[in-house]
């Protein structure tokens, strides 16, 4: 049994930059595909990248490409999501989530979910 648990997030203005983490205790993460998920105030849950368990490809949905950055350490155990030029609508709870591979820029299947964390975008 994996416990994922993410740290970071937090409150910055538009244009600012935030960085988040995911941590997973038990055992190694490196034959997971790690994917990170948002959820706005009164929209449904949104993909928005994933990084595969094989050759380390990342996939960005469309509205963060070119603005967040997805990187994992396979033996700290840890995935990173590392937002730059952040906007109002990229608010929300960020959630890791940890799946079997990537169906484009989202894990399938998940087996694990972390709690999540807010972003707050607001000037």
């Amino acid at each position: 049994q994996l416990h994922v648990v993410e740290s970071g997030g937090g409150l910055v203005q538009p244009g600012g930059s935030l960085n988040l983490s995911c941590g997973a205790s038990g055992p190694t993460l490196e034959y997971y595909a790690l994917g990170w998920f948002r959820q706005a105030p009164g929209k449904e849950r949104e993909g928005v990248s994933c990084i595969s368990p094989t050759d380390g490809r990342t996939n960005y949905a469309d509205s963060v490409k070119g603005r967040f950055t997805m990187a994992r350490d396979n033996a700290e155990k840890m995935v990173y999501l590392q937002m730059n030029s952040l906007k109002p609508e990229d608010a929300g709870v960020y959630t890791c989530a940890l799946g079997g591979d990537c169906k484009d820029y989202v894990p399938y299947p998940i087996r694990f979910w972390g709690l999540g964390k807010q972003v707050t975008v607001s000037s």
